[in-house]
């Protein structure tokens, strides 16, 4: 069966707010006109409407990351009629529990692909026996090695296809609380507001920073389970004048491209877009020193590399770059280059064309 004729059903967890969602809705724009049909299914959330607004049919599953074994059933038996609705030939999911259930759901004549996008050292069993006999896509090359190191998968398997975002070609629209401060060093850390992101390191290096450099403002943009938690630190702290919530934003480059820089202060990750957001603009960032996050950002390149769970360091960093407008400067710049040669849509598009024609 070629391309054209697929019947595609991309397999997530939700549509909220993630890089995991980002790179879903890019592959039904590069999917949509090249296959027969692509569907969507997950739990919902912000993205559905973008879904909607392409044309992408959305099929509301509950969340596979509960264990109920009524909901695990109810689950399989949807996902069951799904495939059979629209005569699925091949289920692209983008979760290891996804990945789980499509082994589960699927028949000889379905193709499996998985795409890996973090690094985990738990849930080997069941992580293993969901990607087995799948072809699976790596963001990157830490993820690639961490599927073959704990979860014991083939390298014949796994094709490593970096994530990458669309150029930004729109006009700037001025958010008002930026040019209110327009005095000020404006510092973004673009995150969900979960434990993994480290926020309250960042929130931490706020006050350090501010110590030392008054007139810069701290933004957190997203939302998550921790709101409550970080702005109670933030109340702690008496930092309400310096760190700022602006929630969700679905225009991230616009909101960047406002920002003097940006600040990455996760745990962990597999392969994090922000960089790439901010590279796409020409901004620079300061980040942790982490697998994932060190293939993209290079230590006194393109940006700056600190230790996780290290407010101190990470304050040390953004003081460096607002005090150096020089290392800044050669830092965006390098950080455009970085982009254009390594993670631009145009690139990314075609390894997807590509990957899906020699899966047939």
């Amino acid at each position: 069966m070629k391309l054209e004729e697929q019947k595609v059903l991309l397999f997530t967890r939700t549509m909220g707010q993630g890089g995991t969602e980002n790179v879903v809705l890019q592959l039904c724009e590069i999917l949509k006109p090249r296959v027969n049909k692509i569907i969507v299914c997950s739990s919902g959330g912000i993205n559905v409407k973008k879904l909607n607004s392409m044309g992408i049919k959305h099929y509301l599953i509950p969340d596979i990351a509960g264990k109920n074994p009524y909901s695990m059933i109810k689950t399989i038996a949807i996902l069951k009629g799904i495939i059979k609705k629209e005569k699925i030939t091949l289920v692209h999911s983008h979760h290891r529990m996804a990945a789980f259930y499509s082994r589960l759901i699927s028949n000889k004549q379905i193709i499996r692909v998985s795409t890996a996008h973090n690094i985990f050292e738990d849930k080997k069993r069941i992580t293993h026996w969901g990607y087995k006999r799948s072809n699976i896509i790596a963001v990157g090359k830490d993820v690639a090695q961490n599927l073959m190191k704990v979860y014991k998968v083939p390298k014949k398997n796994i094709s490593v296809i970096s994530n990458a975002i669309s150029p930004f070609s729109g006009e700037i629209i001025k958010l008002p609380v930026f040019q209110e401060n327009s005095n000020s060093i404006l510092i973004g850390n673009i995150a969900r507001l979960s434990e993994q992101k480290g926020l309250t390191y960042f929130i931490e290096a706020a006050r350090i920073v501010t110590n030392s450099f008054p007139n810069a403002k701290f933004y957190i943009i997203g939302e998550g389970e921790d709101e409550e938690k970080l702005k109670d630190l933030v109340k702690k702290l008496k930092l309400e004048s310096v760190v700022s919530f602006l929630g969700f934003r679905s225009d991230i480059q616009n909101v960047i491209s406002q920002l003097d820089f940006v600040v990455l202060s996760s745990l962990w990750e597999g392969f994090p877009l922000t960089p790439i957001e901010s590279f796409s603009v020409g901004k620079t960032i300061v980040a942790t020193d982490i697998e994932g996050t060190r293939e993209i950002v290079l230590n006194n390149f393109n940006g700056l590399l600190v230790p996780p769970k290290d407010s101190s360091s990470l304050a040390e960093a953004v003081l460096k770059l607002i005090n150096m407008k020089d290392l800044r400067s050669t830092l965006e710049k390098n950080s455009k280059k970085t982009y254009m040669d390594f993670f631009s849509f145009d690139y990314y598009k075609e390894q997807i064309i590509d990957y899906y024609e020699k899966l047939y």
